[in-house]
């Protein structure tokens, strides 16, 4: 069965017991906008209760990215106070919405900015050798806090405040990205997807109340951390952050130049 809304698709294999969500707008490199954010929050929430599901595989559509974070076109209206910051991202994620199912990300292309608020949430990460990796808000004028906090959490600290401190001027590949611990597998060309649900069909195939316990008892091992850094986040993006106008300039002149490593 399948089912495609507010560009989050939704595939069950019925036979192996995993679900497939894909973010579907190639078009926009699978760019989050407000309406995917409400699909992939639906999404998750509609998982918790799926019992015949066992196992999440999460991908974007298409060859040129797997996510290239929040559309730069979603308006985002904001209170008026430094000590309010409403992010339309931070609860698009799994872990946000309660599921603790395991979830194996398949990544294609680009992977930058928003994105590691999925990558942070999944349990590990499958690349084949085109997917890069990098966090543009620095570039921008924009403060990096949530992703930074998650990304930190997941690599050596060095590595993740060289990723998201140097923005545009480098991307990390998947060779790189698989020995710094970002990624756990890198697969032949195309083949992202097919090894992450390789994986959650193993997965699924265990009985669901330890594999969930331990997804749970891995993620307790991170979140007091999360949290107090999340805490942090929403007044250091205000205060931190330059006017919209201005990162708008910033993002027009941008250049095409980086290096890969």
């Amino acid at each position: 069965m399948g089912a495609r809304v507010n560009g989050v698709r939704l595939d069950v294999d019925e036979d192996t017991r995993v679900a497939v969500v894909t973010l579907d707008r190639p078009d926009r490199l699978n760019a989050i906008d407000l309406g995917m954010a409400d699909g992939l929050r639906d999404c998750w929430r509609t998982l918790r209760f799926a019992e015949r599901v066992r196992a999440v595989v999460l991908t974007g559509a298409g060859e040129r990215a797997f996510c290239t974070g929040i559309d730069r076109d979603a308006v985002v209206p904001q209170p008026p106070s430094p000590y309010m910051w409403d992010d339309p991202l931070l609860d698009v994620g799994p872990k946000a919405n309660g599921l603790w199912k395991p979830v194996v990300a398949a990544v294609r292309g680009l992977a930058c900015g928003g994105a590691f608020y999925l990558l942070g949430e999944s349990d590990f990460v499958v690349a084949d050798p085109t997917a890069v990796f990098f966090d543009p808000h620095t570039t921008y004028g924009m403060v990096s806090a949530y992703e930074s906090a998650l990304m930190a959490l997941r690599m050596p600290y060095g590595e993740a405040a060289r990723m998201m401190l140097m923005g545009t001027a480098e991307r990390i590949s998947a060779r790189r990205a698989h020995e710094i611990g970002l990624v756990s597998e890198v697969t032949g060309e195309g083949g992202a997807l097919a090894g992450a649900v390789r994986c959650a069909a193993v997965l699924a195939g265990y009985p669901p109340e330890g594999v969930q316990g331990t997804v749970r008892a891995l993620w307790a091992a991170r979140e007091a951390a999360l949290a107090q850094a999340f805490a942090q986040a929403p007044h250091l993006v205000a205060l931190g952050n330059l006017p919209a106008a201005r990162q708008a300039e910033l993002f027009a002149g941008r250049r095409r130049e980086y290096r890969v490593r």
